[in-house]
């Protein structure tokens, strides 16, 4: 069954850039923006994670949560945040498991080739698990304002 708004959050378990464990439930009682992008240090996804990182603060003080997931390793992971001083953690899924139970994995087309690979998705989960928003074409330049409306809270 496909993931959708209204539907509990599928959850997960995986390890963030620093080799910790981190799954759904950790969030419980939290909302959470759990934003799948496709590579760490490609230009969308910088300015994307930039955004984010910029809009951090105004996020806690709504009380969100963000978490970034991609098939990028740990390695990879940790020179993004720290090239990018990015406040918040991302989940190394190099299996692809996360990635594949929220149907963010498919076919792309990149001028004019085809491929595997990640569709850059943003799940805006409330305190109960609960899925209230999905974002499937992220602004990458404003998506912490794109967030925060999600949530009701602009």
């Amino acid at each position: 069954m496909a993931v959708q708004e209204g539907k509990k959050a599928p959850s997960f378990k995986g390890i963030d850039q620093d080799g910790a464990p981190i799954q759904l439930a950790d969030f419980k009682g939290k909302k959470l923006a759990l934003y799948f992008y496709p590579k760490d240090d490609t230009s969308t996804c910088t300015v994307q994670a930039c955004n984010l990182r910029d809009g951090f603060k105004s996020l806690a003080k709504k009380g969100i949560e963000v978490i970034g997931v991609s098939p990028d390793d740990e390695t990879s992971h940790k020179k993004f945040i720290s090239k990018h001083k990015l406040p918040f953690r991302i989940i190394a899924d190099t299996k692809k498991a996360v990635i594949e139970k929220y149907g963010v994995w498919g076919e792309k087309q990149l001028y004019g080739n085809k491929y595997m690979g990640v569709f850059r998705t943003t799940f805006l989960i409330d305190e109960t698990g609960k899925i209230i928003k999905i974002i499937t074409k992220p602004k990458v330049k404003e998506h912490a304002a794109e967030i925060e409306a999600g949530f009701g809270l602009k």
